[in-house]
């Protein structure tokens, strides 16, 4: 049996049931509990707005293990479907000559679950694509059809639109309607939503010419050309691909710097949804490229990581217990960030509030971590769970990171790539530890090693494997583990 929490913006609402109900600080604050049992999180809480606490409720729940609904896919298929006026759902409507005057009113769909029961399966199939507790549908009649077999019987044809809705957005009474359905809901299963299919055997690999640290140099993408020869594909290198050019391909691999607000996740979905194989997969980008989902996992995995804590709050008292628990400088880190990018070091009090304050206008939440010395960094590449290439970053001279941003200037520090066998056991063992949290792609983990003490910083779903350096040591061996697995997964499909 799981236990089942409501996250809303307005706890008062529930008084009357016997619901679980809390607020997203409270569900921020109390969760996950020691030896809790399986736990279901339904999400009320206004998920319209990208990095909203409603969608870090989502986000915060799947690193907690917890199954919710709304998930973070669904919020941002939610989003793109009406941002993008696109995946209308068609739908046919039997009715009788008395009963054929269908409004384009719009529906209320409450857990898939509609008023006027002739738009029940719509209702219901709206629901199946995009499991979230309020739907609105927009129908549009596009015609009506008198049945030749069953006199007097019609059919009405046509599409709806789709958008979420939050709880706080419903009238009183139709709030009544919502409490009765979610008590009804919160006594069924959920079920899981079932995988799409696709067919033959081309890879698309995308990058972008114009970014200017892209994961893999120009060279580094022609051996994987070659390597995905070598194993069976027919490989394009892209740099701009629409989602209805998705099904001439069996394979898209990313390599252009991913974001889940951006074309990359949106063509990772797209391709998921037709049932290619996909590297990064959305689940891989929502996790790594969300830093407070990582550290979440982390601490509810038991993974080594630095001490760590979210804040949505720049006042003193935030400020000065920040600097009581770890001391300084420290780390602050928005949710969202790579190469470096929105990430900071405070090294006095004053800084540390007015960094806050300049984040806190970006983001709900800003991630702030101790501050660890180390002269390197760790990077091993995963994939499948398997480390497959070990790297050492050295932090740029006069500068605390591997990656130094001087406003358009970028700069790096050395490397040194070694075979995994040469690797401490316990950096290893943290890398596939923190991956596993992640899934079952190819990911990069970087992590710090202070004396005997490991601590995993981040893991990327888009590591840099570039000519040189990655592959120092495997060479094209490399870029041949990673299109093997390619070509395993689809086979294990039986294409």
């Amino acid at each position: 049996m799981h236990n089942t929490l409501i996250v809303t913006d307005d706890v008062t609402s529930f008084c009357n049931t016997a619901l679980t109900v809390l607020t997203f600080q409270d569900y921020l604050a109390e969760f996950p509990k020691l030896n809790e049992p399986k736990t279901r999180v339904i999400n009320l809480c206004d998920t319209s707005r990208y990095l909203s606490e409603g969608y870090y409720c989502s986000l915060l729940a799947q690193a907690r293990s917890h199954s919710v609904l709304p998930s973070v896919n669904t919020i941002n298929d939610l989003r793109m479907a009406e941002e993008k006026s696109i995946d209308r759902i068609v739908f046919s409507v039997s009715a009788t000559q008395d009963n054929a005057e269908l409004s384009e009113e719009p529906l209320l769909v409450l857990f898939g679950e509609v008023k006027d029961q002739r738009f029940k399966r719509l209702a219901r199939q709206a629901f199946e694509k995009y499991p979230c507790p309020v739907l609105l549908l927009t129908p549009t009649i596009t015609q009506t059809k008198t049945l030749a077999k069953g006199a007097g019987k019609v059919q009405i044809e046509g599409v709806a639109s789709v958008q979420a809705k939050a709880f706080n957005e419903l009238s009183d009474k139709q709030q009544v309607r919502f409490i009765e359905q979610l008590v009804a809901y919160t006594k069924i299963q959920w079920r899981a939503s079932k995988a799409s299919k696709k067919a033959r055997w081309d890879m698309a690999i995308l990058v972008n010419p114009e970014e200017s640290t892209p994961p893999s140099d120009e060279k580094a993408i022609k051996h994987f050309v070659k390597a995905a020869e070598k194993v069976g594909f027919r490989a394009d290198v892209v740099s701009r691909l629409k989602p209805e050019d998705l099904g001439h391909y069996d394979a898209l691999f990313i390599r252009e710097t991913t974001a889940i607000d951006h074309h990359t996740y949106r063509l990772a979905r797209a391709a998921e949804r037709e049932g290619i194989v996909v590297m990064d997969d959305t689940q891989s980008i929502l996790r790594c490229c969300n830093k407070v989902f990582l550290q979440d996992a982390f601490a509810y995995q038991k993974v080594p990581a630095p001490k760590a804590t979210f804040v949505s709050s720049a006042s003193d008292e935030v400020c000065e217990k920040l600097i009581n628990d770890f001391g300084l400088p420290l780390v602050l880190k928005l949710p969202e960030s790579s190469f470096s990018r929105g990430v900071h070091k405070a090294e006095t009090k004053e800084a540390l509030k007015l960094r806050l304050e300049q984040m806190l206008s970006e983001s709900a939440l800003v991630l702030v971590q101790e501050y660890i010395f180390t002269e390197f960094d760790w990077r091993i590449g995963v994939l499948g769970g398997k480390p497959i290439y070990a790297c050492q970053y050295f932090m740029v001279r006069n500068h605390w990171q591997i990656y130094n941003h001087q406003g358009d200037r970028f700069s790096s520090g050395g490397f040194a790539t070694m075979p995994t066998f040469e690797v401490p056991k316990p950096v290893l063992q943290a890398a596939v530890k923190a991956a596993k949290v992640v899934g079952d792609g190819l990911y990069g983990v970087d992590i710090k090693q202070a004396g005997n003490a490991v601590y995993v910083i981040e893991v990327n779903d888009n590591p840099s494997i570039d000519s040189g350096v990655e592959d120092k040591y495997l060479g094209k061996e490399l870029y041949e583990l990673i299109m093997q697995e390619f070509a395993n997964r689809l086979e294990q499909r039986g294409r």
